[in-house]
């Protein structure tokens, strides 16, 4: 196995590994939201009031799939539809006060139990990771997660998290 490939095996196990963190801390708000459900109110969170195309071309989806999933996230309460004040044939959409804590709740329970994983980590090992995350997130373009006191709507890109 070349260096390309090995690389590739473990960051793919390291996604399954985040995307089980992911789907863990949506427990709270599980009955109500998906992870793309989710990832949606990351999104809103961070941009603040949004057109729904913009919306779907942050998240990589049509517009048609983007609007299920909000008026999924309306009847849920986490998110809510408005005109515009500076175009009204234009609708903006954004969190409900609801939708915002469920945003906070979920990124804080995903952060502490990511924190417990590098935890177990010695403290070798985790510089190594930050190095090379860091450099794998360079290379993806993604943007560095916020820091706890900073919350997800500091996060220019809307994901923050790594799997979200």
């Amino acid at each position: 196995m070349d260096d390309v490939d090995a690389v590739t095996q473990a960051v793919l196990t390291a996604s399954r590994l985040l995307v089980a963190v992911s789907a863990r801390s949506l427990a709270e708000v599980e009955e109500r939201v998906t992870l793309p459900q989710f990832r949606m109110l990351v999104v809103l969170s961070t941009r603040g009031a949004t057109k729904l195309v913009t919306l779907a071309e942050s998240l990589g989806v049509a517009p048609s799939t983007a609007m299920r999933m909000v008026d999924r996230l309306i009847t849920a309460g986490l998110a809510d539809r408005q005109t515009n004040p500076d175009n009204r044939r234009e609708t903006l959409l954004r969190l409900t006060g609801e939708g915002r804590r469920a945003v906070e709740n979920v990124t804080a329970r995903r952060r502490r139990e990511i924190a417990l994983i590098v935890s177990r980590l010695a403290p070798r090992q985790r510089s190594a990771l930050i190095d090379a995350l860091t450099d794998f997130n360079e290379a993806g373009g993604e943007q560095p997660a916020p820091l706890p006191d900073e919350g997800p709507a500091h996060h220019p890109l809307g994901w923050g998290e790594a799997a979200d």
